[in-house]
């Protein structure tokens, strides 16, 4: 056998090198899956050439094409040049920034013989250029509110025609939830464990959604002033529990100042370069004559590369900032705003309260987003596809579960991974128990697997006592207070599987590695194992209807310590699990 040399895969300074922290460089290289027996990399300072040495590399992780190997390097001075020894059979190669080698005889590539010419090279571990992501989203549990919805604590701030609380929402229904209404519901979100918030728009818009922001400068008085958020902002910090607004940037309402100028005096708007419009007079229908979100009309792109644009976004988001002490910001078709606007933001943001969370709206591979400058996080929408693709379609199992997460790790260095924003729901998709047929055993199983991930979870308000809804607007139903109409078996268990999180830090803040003997067909198992190798837990579930026995590893044997079901067993103290069809259990 010979290195499959078309597989091998590696980038200096991207996901595939960057700094861990301030002393440790992380170094990995991709391969053809099965392809080698040894990975190692051989590193040095190009200004101390003699004293290199060689690193093994670890095999982390694989998926159905690749293995991905790693290793921590700690260049004493901060500078690192490398090249990637490779063995598969008899043939052994490196691989420097030039291409292939021969590595017969152990000798080195060509260009290294004296000096560290061609190898790769991170230049200087900059402290700057080190991703690090706010220490509190590791450890929080997020809640998100659609305020409309949630809660109305203050009737007379209701608009013309509110509905019932209650019941399927049209487009256009209102049932009258603002701030106050949070506020008044803040002990219950302590109850179930929740330590964040993140909340759908507020600010002044003609929607229910607010989604069409007409006045960035006012909260919607449906929803309450600036005092009312200050007080829920003061109400939730007193309770250990941060709070997340939505930052729409990407576009605004129709009815947004600006605009109405623009369309009452066309070119000669003051505002005319506050957005993209593509010919005069302004036209509404068929489609609009100007750049919208998609195409709809009452929703014009904003101009975010003009400095009059940028600077009086920004400005808005640290006023808000400072007036009422929020901690950060979920941006709203994050993607589709240009990147230099996204770094002048986090640049400002960051200045005004360092330990701010910025998490994008991007659906998809989010890497140019996440390199440190922008965001430090995103939604992690790949993580619910991979979730319904293994328990709601069924289109996938366990080894191909295994194999989609494992290529998703490796977008992101580990810290960026720590901290996105997962989750299994929003109030752009169907709830879990509408797309899951009403099965609370698979729901539990799906909470099970947000809730010890890599990552931060997010619970969408509602779906821990069972609600359900098909798409927007169905997804979005008044929230249910009725306790006789809630679940509250379903409320218990998230309470728990939150309590099970927050009393193990490896469940927070530990790697995430596949049991890959283990997985397969409708079985997937994982292990959650801490910085120093301690507290560490597995996770097995099955989504089939047919019990299965879940063999226990010697270096695993301990004690059940949570389980989806009391159907779940351990007869042999540990040494094996059995599982009840759609089922799931946590070891320690």
């Amino acid at each position: 056998m010979t290195v499959s040399r078309e597989a091998i895969h590696h980038r200096p300074k991207s996901n595939y090198a960057y700094a861990l922290d301030e002393e440790r460089i992380q170094l990995r290289l991709r391969s053809e899956k099965g392809n080698l027996d040894d990975c190692a990399v051989l590193v040095a300072d190009k200004f101390d050439w003699p004293n290199r040495e060689c690193v093994s590399m670890d095999l982390v992780r694989s998926d159905a094409q690749f293995d991905y190997w790693q290793a921590t390097v700690t260049p004493q001075h901060k500078r690192l040049c490398y090249a990637f020894h490779l063995t598969a059979g008899n043939e052994e190669l490196w691989l420097t920034e030039w291409g292939f080698e021969s590595a017969a005889d152990n000798n080195l590539p060509t260009a290294g013989k004296d000096r560290s010419l061609h190898y790769f090279e991170y230049p200087f571990l900059n402290a700057g250029d080190v991703i690090r992501p706010p220490d509190w989203v590791s450890d929080a549990v997020f809640y998100q509110i659609f305020p409309e919805r949630f809660a109305n604590g203050d009737p007379e701030l209701d608009p013309e025609g509110v509905e019932e609380w209650g019941g399927k929402p049209a487009q256009d229904s209102f049932y009258g939830g603002d701030l106050q209404g949070i506020i008044e519901n803040l002990d219950y979100l302590t109850e179930l464990g929740i330590t964040a918030l993140y909340l759908t728009p507020i600010f002044a818009s003609e929607s229910n959604h607010k989604y069409n922001v007409t006045d960035y400068e006012q909260i919607d008085q449906q929803f309450g002033d600036q005092e009312t958020l200050s007080r829920l902002v003061d109400a939730a910090h007193s309770r250990g529990m941060r709070v997340v607004l939505d930052a729409v940037f990407n576009h605004c309402g129709r009815q947004f100042e600006p605009f109405q100028d623009v369309i009452e005096h066309g070119r000669d708007s003051e505002y005319v370069d506050w957005f993209h419009i593509n010919e005069f007079p302004i036209q509404f229908e068929p489609r609009p004559s100007y750049d919208t979100f998609g195409f709809e009309s009452y929703m014009p792109k904003l101009d975010t590369e003009n400095p009059e644009v940028k600077s009086y976004l920004i400005e808005t988001a640290i006023d808000w900032m400072e007036k009422t002490g929020i901690d950060g910001w979920r941006l709203d078709v994050a993607d589709e705003v240009d990147h230099q606007f996204w770094r002048e933001f986090r640049q400002a943001i960051k200045n005004v309260k360092p330990e701010a969370y910025i998490v994008g709206e991007v659906w998809h591979d989010a890497r140019p987003w996440l390199q440190g400058d922008q965001f430090d996080a995103v939604m992690n929408y790949p993580f619910l596809y991979a979730v319904d693709g293994f328990l709601e379609e069924e289109s996938i199992d366990g080894e191909s579960f295994a194999n989609k997460i494992n290529r998703f790790l490796t977008r992101y260095p580990d810290q960026t991974n720590e901290v996105l924003f997962n989750l299994l729901g929003s109030h752009d998709t169907a709830r879990i128990r509408y797309r899951y047929d009403e099965s609370i055993r698979t729901i539990k199983v799906a909470l099970l697997l947000l809730l010890t991930f890599r990552g931060t979870p997010c619970i969408y308000y509602g779906d821990e006592i069972g609600m359900t809804g098909a798409d927007d607007p169905d997804c979005r139903r008044p929230m249910i207070w009725d306790i006789g109409s809630q679940d509250r078996d379903l409320r218990q268990y998230v309470t728990e599987l939150i309590t099970l999180r927050t009393d193990h830090r490896s469940l927070r803040r530990g790697s995430l590695t596949f049991c890959r003997d283990r997985c397969g067909d409708d079985i997937v198992v994982y292990r959650r194992v801490g910085d120093e190798g301690d507290d560490a837990l597995t996770v097995a579930v099955n989504r089939g209807d047919t019990p299965v026995s879940v063999p226990v590893m010697e270096d695993e044997v301990g004690s059940l310590c949570f389980t989806t079901s009391p159907a779940v067993t351990s007869p042999d103290g540990v040494e094996s699990v059995d599982l009840p069809g759609s089922a799931g259990a946590v070891w320690q």
